[in-house]
C-alpha cells in the first residue's frame, strides 16, 4: 500500500502508468475486431487441441483464434529483432553500427522497423494459407485475401508502434507487456472452462485444485531461477597518478541461471512450426510420394511423445546457441583488462576467457534444462491429469513471472530515484 500510495503521489510515475494501461487497454479491444471478410469455423476449439499452434496463439495474445485484424500481433517485430541480432554478430559493417552508442542502435531498430513489414506479409499468408486448407476460415480468395493481408500487416506494424510507445513513453518493455496482457487476457476463459466441466464431473474438480497448488509452486521455481545468478568476483587495481590514487574497487560480475530468456522458447516453436507449415501445403500435391511424405510428417508433429521430445531438445540447443550469441567471454575478458580489472586466483586473458567459458558452460545447462522443462510441462499436467484446458502454459508463465518482475522493477527503481531528489 504504501508503494501505491508513492506511484499516485508522484505524477510523472503516475501518468506513466495511466498511458500504459491506457494503451494495453486498447490492443485488448483490437484483438476482438475480426478482419472482413472471412467466415470461421471452430477457430478457438482447432487452436485448443493443436499444441503447436494452441502455443503460437499464445504469443500472439490470442488474436489468432479470433482472426483478429493485429493477427500476427507482436511475432514478426520478435523475429525481426532475432534476425538483426544475429546478422549484427555476422556482418562487420553491423557490427561496426552497435559500436557506435545511441546514433547506431537507433539505426539498427529502423532496420528492424523495415525487415518487420515484409516478415508480417510472409506470416500473415502462411497463417491464412494454413487455417484455410485445413477448413477452418472460408471466404479469404481473390480481393477478401488481399484486403485480410493488408490488414494483418499494418495490424502488426500498429502494434509494433504501440509497444514502443509503451517503452519510451510509459513503464516497462512494450513489446513485452503487449506480449504478457495477451497471456493474463486468456486466463479467466480458461477458468470458466475448468470450472464448467467440474461442474459436470467431480474428479475434474479435485484435478483443478491440483492444477492450481502446481501453478503456485510452479510460478515460486520460475522466480527463484528467473532471478538467479553467478557472481564472480572482479578486482581493479589502483591506479596512481601524482598524489593521488584512482579505482581499486571490489565488485562482481553478474551471470544470470537464464541469460537466453525465453528466446530460445521462440526459435525452438519457430523451427517446430517451419515443418508441419510445409507438409500442409504439400499435403494435396498431385505427386503420390511427396503428398504421402507430407502426410507422414503431420501426423509425426501430431503425436504428443514426438512432439514433447523434439520440443525439449530443440529448447536446450537453441539455450546454448543464443547464449554463445549473447555473451562473448573474450570480449568480456578484454573490456575488463583495459578497465584494469581482474578476477581474483585467475591471471587476465586466456585463463580469464577459459574461467568464464567454463562458468557460463555450467550456468547454461542448469538454465537449458529449466526451460525445456517449462516448455514441456504442459504436455505433462495434461497426462497425468487428463485436462487440456490449462490456466497458463510453461512459456507463459515464464513470460509472465519475467515481465512482472522487470516491469515491478522499473516502478521500484522511479520511486527511488525521485525520492533520491526530493531529499537532494
Amino acid at each position: 500500500m504504501s508503494t501505491l500510495k508513492k506511484i499516485f503521489a508522484t505524477p510523472d510515475l503516475r501518468n506513466k502508468i495511466i498511458f500504459t494501461v491506457v494503451l494495453l487497454a486498447l490492443t485488448r479491444v483490437l484483438a476482438h475486431i475480426p478482419i472482413p471478410g472471412a467466415t470461421l469455423e471452430n477457430l478457438q476449439e482447432y487452436f485448443n487441441q493443436n499444441q503447436l499452434f494452441g502455443l503460437l496463439n499464445v504469443f500472439s495474445g490470442g488474436t489468432i483464434e479470433n482472426f483478429s485484424i493485429i493477427l500476427m500481433g507482436v511475432g514478426p517485430y520478435i523475429n525481426a529483432s532475432i534476425i538483426m541480432q544475429l546478422l549484427t554478430m555476422i556482418i562487420p559493417s553491423l557490427e561496426a553500427l552497435s559500436k557506435e552508442g545511441q546514433q547506431g542502435r537507433q539505426k539498427i531498430s529502423t532496420y528492424t522497423r523495415y525487415l518487420t513489414v515484409p516478415l508480417a506479409f510472409l506470416q500473415s499468408y502462411g497463417t491464412i494459407a494454413l487455417l484455410t486448407q485445413s477448413g477452418q476460415i472460408t471466404g479469404l480468395t481473390g480481393i477478401n485475401l488481399w484486403i485480410a493481408l493488408i490488414t494483418a500487416t499494418a495490424g502488426c506494424v500498429l502494434m509494433m508502434w504501440l509497444g514502443e510507445l509503451i517503452t519510451e513513453n510509459g513503464i516497462g518493455n512494450g513489446i513485452s507487456l503487449l506480449i504478457t496482457i495477451g497471456i493474463i487476457a486468456g486466463i479467466p476463459a480458461q477458468i470458466g472452462n475448468n470450472l464448467a466441466l467440474a461442474q459436470v464431473d467431480s474428479e475434474k474438480l479435485i484435478g483443478f485444485i491440483i492444477l492450481i497448488v502446481l501453478i503456485v509452486l510452479e510460478v515460486a521455481l520460475v522466480v527463484f531461477v528467473n532471478e538467479a545468478q553467478r557472481n564472480i568476483p572482479v578486482t581493479y587495481a589502483r591506479q596512481v597518478r601524482g598524489n593521488k590514487q584512482y579505482g581499486g574497487s571490489d565488485t562482481y560480475l553478474p551471470l544470470r541461471v537464464i541469460m537466453a530468456g525465453v528466446i530460445p522458447i521462440i526459435f525452438a516453436i519457430s523451427i517446430m512450426v517451419f515443418p508441419n507449415v510445409i507438409a500442409n501445403f504439400f499435403g494435396h500435391a498431385q505427386t503420390e510420394w511427396i503428398a504421402s511424405a507430407a502426410l507422414k510428417i503431420q501426423e509425426i508433429f501430431t503425436k504428443d511423445l514426438f512432439y514433447g521430445i523434439f520440443y525439449f531438445a530443440m529448447v536446450i540447443i537453441f539455450t546454448f546457441f543464443y547464449t554463445s550469441v549473447i555473451f562473448q567471454p573474450d570480449q568480456v575478458a578484454e573490456n575488463m583488462q583495459k578497465q584494469g580489472g581482474f578476477i581474483p586466483g585467475v591471471r587476465p586473458g586466456s585463463q580469464t576467457i577459459k574461467f568464464l567459458s567454463d562458468t557460463v558452460l555450467r550456468i547454461t545447462v542448469i538454465g537449458s534444462m529449466f526451460l525445456a522443462f517449462i516448455a514441456v510441462a504442459p504436455l505433462l499436467l495434461q497426462y497425468l491429469l487428463g485436462t487440456s484446458n490449462l490456466l497458463v502454459t510453461g512459456t507463459g508463465l515464464l513470460i509472465l513471472v519475467s515481465v512482472t518482475i522487470e516491469t515491478i522493477k522499473q516502478v521500484k527503481s522511479n520511486i527511488l530515484m525521485r525520492s533520491y531528489e526530493e531529499d537532494y
